[in-house]
């Protein structure tokens, strides 16, 4: 029997003379288990019932039973892990330097003699090498886990060798070695191997390993950057720490991104400029400037190029102030240095004064600045056409920029005409134009305004009206230049109808300007007869209403203006012949106006001489009136009738209207015609008419106290009897 397996008698014996605490020796209450582990030393139940009865005994003497327990098992993973979590829970309350942690450590370099492929016994020693801040003997055993243990268990291992890189005290070369062989076995991490870098001051590598990131059009990043993000991070490594990084094309890269990139170009913008300015390539940066505000597609991202333009010009001009303060302060000392050199001197008499030879460029500098914050309305006004090079409102705005350079205006107008697209327009296209042929007629240049205006008409608009007003502006220019006959001339040609051979090829290409549909213009009709009413004669003036009511493109005002210019010359029936045509071309509500004028233009010509074609003209406008809009004609035609007709046919007009109008005005209608009857026929008259209102009025109380009251101021007393009789039945039902 092994020394490992002897029995508690025998310990005893040996413990004097071995040194021993007494404490460790075997208690009566020991002995069954000792028994058993005598009987069966192999067995890992009596070793370990053994260790759990004695839970509460001192470490010490715990130690001595896993010591004999593991030098009869040394195979088993269970008696190793519990000793080992029993010696890092001894050796924690000690400082790092006690004997405790060199036995412990020492027991898990036994305990890997067996248990180099168990992780969770690598796990436990590695950390507590961590911890103890042992980082050469940490390194190496982190080597020596990764060659004892299979790959697919690595990831228990390499979490914890990265936190051994990411210690101060790790030297920066062994933390490199260690990154990068954690990217072999997993590349998907290149971000903490550059965020490390970038910690590190290793920008030459950081930049290679970004551009390779970037690059691989498979990466994904694993903790939520885009590649934007990656991009301005590689930017700022680049701009920052230009010299320290070679073998890159920086302005390549940048540029780069710039085209594969649309939000945040400003940065990029400036990030490029801001690698020229530390390698002091001060005229490029600039350049760089330049293409900045010139490309950028958005105002936020104009602000930032723009912003950063503005501080390095300011910076610039600062620089040169206090340069020239500085060689100010010094003169003195070069004046004494050049007393000694003859022919500095004479150089420097002969080259005085001449401007190729003057170094202060501060005026100019200055002026540079200045320019630039005087172009600012100008680039963002480009800008914003970028966006959207059809917006008519903004080239417009870009105009009024230059009102004191007309050069530039006209420039601006070429060019707004060019670009716009009348199909695409946001706004008036043709008010480019107008405003163009305006801006010549302002500088007295007629001609050129007349071409600018021909040139309009020719423009396929997207709207009819647009090339309408075109028409219009170009004859209302003429006339403040009182050239009548050429407005007139012009918009004749406007409203000149197209051949039959030019309707024929537009309809067989299938694409049909507006030039052949200006001639139904409205507007441009409406301002062709208000100009030959001014300029013309009465015959031409007619020419073009009856032009216009041939297009049947006439409204309610177009024939009322028509009837007023007819009547002011005395052609009172070619009036109403024209109030004929608009009562058949219209239908309610348009027609109202023109039946209502007509009617009153009639009865007051003609009065009772033509009373049988009045009465034909009341019977059809009350035919063709809706409900609502009858009472108005009825009490016209009733107006008539008593005027110049027979009092009975008013009253029938009146009877017929109280039948016709609605039921929301029956009441007033009643009220009227109950009226007319008493002062034309006596109150007698009314009590027929009072019968039926009864019955046909939803208002009949009203109505009858209303007549009881009108019967008893009448006097005719004889007859509230029967009124009385009929209020009562009323009631009943």
């Amino acid at each position: 029997m092994t020394s490992a397996t002897a029995g508690p008698v025998a310990v005893a014996a040996a413990a004097p003379a071995l040194g021993i605490s007494p404490d460790m020796y075997p208690t009566e209450d020991d002995l069954p288990y000792e028994e058993e582990i005598l009987r069966e030393p192999f067995k890992l139940k009596g070793w370990w019932r053994y260790l759990v009865a004695r839970a509460t005994a001192p470490f010490s003497k715990r130690a001595i039973i896993y010591e004999r327990a593991l030098k009869a098992l040394p195979g088993s993973y269970k008696l190793w892990h519990a000793y080992l979590r029993e010696r890092l829970d001894h050796a924690r309350p000690h400082p790092i330097s006690h004997s405790a942690y060199a036995s412990l450590n020492n027991t898990f370099e036994r305990a890997l003699a067996t248990m180099h492929k168990m992780p969770r016994v690598w796990v436990l020693y590695l950390t507590s090498l961590l911890d103890q801040r042992l980082l050469t003997r940490a390194r190496r055993s982190f080597d020596r886990a990764l060659r004892a243990m299979p790959v697919t268990q690595h990831d228990r291992i390499w979490p914890l060798y990265l936190r051994l890189a990411s210690l101060p005290a790790c030297p920066v070369e062994t933390s490199l070695r260690v990154f990068r062989r954690y990217l072999q076995y997993d590349p998907s991490h290149a971000e903490d191997f550059i965020e490390f870098l970038i910690s590190a001051n290793r920008w030459q590598e950081a930049a290679d390993r970004l551009a390779s990131v970037l690059n691989d059009d498979g990466f994904r990043s694993v903790k939520g950057k885009t590649r934007h993000q990656l991009w301005l991070e590689l930017c700022e490594i680049l701009t920052k720490h230009a010299d320290e990084v070679a073998g890159l094309k920086v302005d390549a890269i940048l540029r780069g991104g710039i085209r594969k990139f649309t939000d945040e170009v400003g940065k990029l913008w400036t990030s490029l400029a801001d690698y020229y300015v530390r390698r002091t390539l001060y005229e490029k940066a600039r350049d760089v400037f330049e293409e900045g505000v010139a490309s950028v597609m958005t105002v936020q991202e104009f602000s930032v190029v723009f912003e950063a333009y503005t501080q390095f010009e300011q910076s610039m001009l600062a620089a040169k102030l206090e340069a020239a303060e500085e060689e100010g302060a010094g003169s003195e000392g070069e004046e004494e240095v050049g007393r000694k050199n003859g022919l500095e001197k004479l150089s420097k008499k002969f080259l005085a004064g001449c401007w190729l030879n003057d170094e202060d460029d501060t005026d100019l500098r200055l002026a540079r600045f200045e320019r630039l914050l005087d172009r600012r309305p100008e680039l963002l006004s480009s800008v914003l056409l970028r966006q959207n090079p059809h917006n008519v409102e903004e080239w417009h705005r870009r105009v009024k920029l230059f009102e004191k350079d007309p050069a530039r205006q006209v420039a601006t107008y070429v060019e707004a005409v060019k670009t716009v697209d009348p199909m695409k327009a946001a706004g008036k296209p043709h008010t480019l134009w107008v405003a163009f042929a305006k801006m010549y007629e302002k500088h007295n240049r007629l001609d050129s305004a007349e071409e600018i205006f021909k040139r309009a008409t020719q423009v396929n608009f997207k709207a009819v009206d647009h090339l309408a007003s075109i028409w219009c502006e170009w004859a209302e220019m003429e006339l403040r230049h009182n050239n009548f006959d050429k407005a007139i001339e012009l918009m004749r040609q406007a409203t000149a109808e197209p051949s039959v051979e030019v309707k024929r090829r537009a309809a067989a290409e299938g694409d049909e300007p507006v030039q052949l549909r200006v001639h139904k213009s409205l507007k441009l009709w409406s301002f062709y007869v208000d100009l030959e009413e001014s300029l013309g004669t009465l015959e031409s003036t007619r020419a073009v209403y009856e032009r216009i009511l041939d297009l049947r493109i006439a409204t309610p005002q177009i024939i009322l203006n028509y009837a007023y210019l007819l009547e002011e010359n005395r052609y009172f029936e070619d009036a109403f012949k024209v109030y004929e045509r608009g009562v058949k071309i219209f239908k309610y509500p348009h027609v109202k106006d023109i039946w209502v004028t007509y009617l009153t233009k009639f009865v007051r010509r003609y009065q009772r001489s033509k009373l049988e074609r009045a009465r034909e003209l009341f019977n059809e406008a009350v035919k063709q009136a809706p409900p609502q809009e009858k009472k108005v004609i009825y009490l016209q035609y009733a107006k008539l009738e008593e005027d110049y007709g027979l009092a009975k046919r008013a009253m029938n007009v009146y009877d017929e209207a109280v039948r016709a109008v609605p039921n929301s005005e029956k009441m007033s209608m009643y009220e009227i015609y109950i009226a007319r009857a008493a002062e034309l026929f006596g109150v007698p008259r009314t009590r027929q008419i009072y019968e039926v209102s009864v019955l046909s009025l939803s208002s009949a109380f009203l109505l009858l106290v209303y007549s009881f009251f009108l019967l008893y101021w009448l006097c005719y007393v004889h007859f509230l009897s029967s009124y009385f009789i009929t209020w009562g039945a009323l009631l009943v039902n």
